[in-house]
């Protein structure tokens, strides 16, 4: 075990090497010191601290360190810009401060995810620290290969945890803690999934007497996905071009391809109104459809009383099939996440139901054709519209929480020196500038900053989002999923099939939730996961799950209500008084 006995033989070394060298350790701490402030002057600013709150964390760190000075230790995360930032600026900066030789690996989300299941089944250290995604929560909680964070910092990292810390200041640490209580991950970096639209053309006279004239009621965000139905229609089939471009009033993506995938995981089946209430995922069953019996996940196909093939569920995936065949650019069908991400900046949509805002950086970039010759966005973004069969305490989408993760096969005094950098990249003596970087925020006082306010006429509503009280519906996958490496997987085959026409989404779903409970079985006999692993319940007629309260809901008889939009300033102020 790590402990200070190696920082005093750790010291006795340093003292030895300093002495033949001809330099004073005093001279070292100077240098890293130096260091510390030609990367305040330079890089990080703004800060919510003062320059003189910056070096004195920063001098923490310094001393921190000593006991792993020239040390190499590596670390990955997915490749966004914010981790962009991190892997070519802040690990330098962390490795000139502290004289930890840090490098930090950038890869696809789902090579990330990989060698995570490969570390964990190995047992052999590939990375010292990962950045992976908080859907990962219910793996980490059950698995027992990841280190508890909240057991880290009163155990073996008591003395290198920083005190200006300030836990509570992370808006997304309740998407990190297990069902146990305990926090597994430390969040690194969040973007919710929203709704973007064209406010430009949302606010040309003709358009709106047009729309108005068409549906009855004004053009405006909508409320519910009638709406959204009405204005993807009303774009693609009865606007057809705006200054002589051919537009369309929706986006999507429907390649066979992993990120298929991500686009259900993500909460489709929530913004329908699939599963139950509760906060920050549903209980007992949550938006994949898993239901739980306390901890233990017990099914997933509505026999077992889950929701993953119910009425909500196939509602989602019938509209999503629909709208995209019908509204989006006839590209989309054959395009992944990535290759569709960067269109709606490309000028011809005029809204998308699920957007991410890790986007917005790439969205306001000067000379695009959504962006004005003063650099504000011709686009928002807002709230995403509500199925029909969503209630009032539900979640209403996704938000992606990349968050730190250090597993046991670590060895400790790695894991360690991990644990600062981790630390060093959320501080508040960076997190701000990184915040402005990215567009990825995770602390409160980052986003209620004057440079936020500052910035927030050219993030189309990103600040406003993040100040209201709306942001806490937004959440990642929770609990629920015991697996979600292994779980994951299925998603993206079953919903291709729906995509492809090959199958209704009935039968695509019915396919889906029996393949998940087929995998939740295996779990549970391999007995692995332990008092929270899943035990299915027998099948029975779905009938009885349809007469018990909750999910899974019956068919509605009637699922196009009205179509309801509210004119975006009225959306803003509601926002200001539900903070006041």
């Amino acid at each position: 075990m790590f402990d200070n006995n190696n920082k005093t033989r750790h010291s006795m070394a340093l003292a030895a090497l300093l002495a033949l060298s001809g330099l004073s350790g005093a001279a070292w701490a100077d240098a890293y010191e130096e260091a510390a402030k030609k990367w305040i002057a330079e890089e990080f600013n703004p800060s919510t601290l003062t320059p003189e709150q910056q070096l004195e964390e920063l001098k923490w760190f310094i001393k921190a360190a000593e006991p792993f000075r020239g040390m190499n230790i590596s670390v990955v995360s997915e490749t966004i810009t914010t981790h962009e930032y991190e892997s070519k600026v802040l690990a330098k900066a962390f490795s000139e401060i502290t004289g930890i030789k840090l490098k930090h690996d950038l890869l696809q989300e789902g090579d990330v995810v990989e060698k995570l299941q490969t570390q964990m089944q190995s047992d052999k250290n590939i990375y010292d620290g990962w950045v992976n995604d908080s859907d990962l929560i219910g793996t980490h909680a059950r698995y027992g290969k990841a280190v508890a964070i909240s057991d880290m910092i009163e155990g073996e990292a008591k003395d290198f945890t920083s005190p200006t810390l300030d836990l509570e200041d992370f808006i997304g640490l309740s998407f990190t803690t297990g069902p146990d209580g305990k926090l597994y991950q430390l969040p690194d970096q969040q973007f919710a999934n929203l709704y973007w639209f064209r406010a430009d053309w949302f606010e040309r006279p003709e358009l709106k007497a047009k729309f108005k004239e068409i549906y009855g009621y004004e053009l405006g965000v909508p409320v519910n996905w009638s709406a959204y139905e009405d204005i993807a229609e009303f774009f693609s089939v009865h606007v057809k071009e705006i200054d002589g471009q051919r537009v369309y009033g929706h986006m999507d993506y429907g390649k066979k391809d992993p990120s298929l995938g991500w686009r259900f995981t993500d909460a489709w089946f929530s913004m329908a109104g699939g599963g139950d209430k509760g906060l920050p995922n549903g209980l007992p069953v949550d938006e994949w459809g898993i239901r739980v019996d306390g901890c233990r996940p017990v099914g997933s196909s509505v026999a077992r009383g889950g929701d993953t093939n119910g009425p909500a569920a196939v509602f989602a995936t019938q509209k999503y099939v629909d709208w995209m065949r019908q509204y989006a650019p006839r590209e989309a069908q054959g395009m992944t996440f990535s290759e569709a991400g960067p269109v709606p900046a490309q000028g011809a949509i005029a809204q998308q139901i699920f957007w991410y805002t890790a986007f917005t950086a790439d969205m306001t970039k000067p000379g695009l054709p959504v962006v004005n010759e003063d650099g504000t966005p011709k686009w928002r973004m807002a709230p995403s519209p509500k199925g029909p069969y969503w209630e009032e305490g539900m979640k209403l989408g996704y938000q992606d929480a990349g968050s730190w993760t250090f597993l046991k096969s670590t060895p400790e005094k790695q894991r360690l020196a991990a644990w600062l950098y981790a630390q060093f990249v959320t501080s508040k003596t960076v997190s701000l500038k990184k915040t402005l970087v990215g567009l990825t925020p995770i602390r409160e006082s980052d986003i209620n900053s004057q440079a936020m306010t500052d910035a927030a006429p050219k993030l189309g509503g990103l600040v406003e989002f993040y100040r209201s009280p709306a942001r806490v519906q937004w959440t990642p996958t929770g609990t629920n999923v015991p697996d979600y490496p292994r779980l994951a997987q299925l998603w993206w085959q079953f919903i291709a099939e729906a995509a492809s026409g090959d199958k209704t989404p009935q039968q695509a779903l019915d396919g889906l939730a029996a393949a998940q409970d087929t995998m939740l079985g295996r779990l549970e006999r391999s007995g692995v996961l332990g008092e929270c692993g899943p035990k299915l319940n027998e099948p029975r007629d779905p009938q009885y799950w349809f007469d018990q309260p909750g999910a899974p809901k019956p068919k509605l008889e009637n699922e196009k209500p009205q179509g309801e939009t509210i004119a975006y300033d009225e959306l803003l102020k509601s926002w200001e008084q539900a903070r006041n």
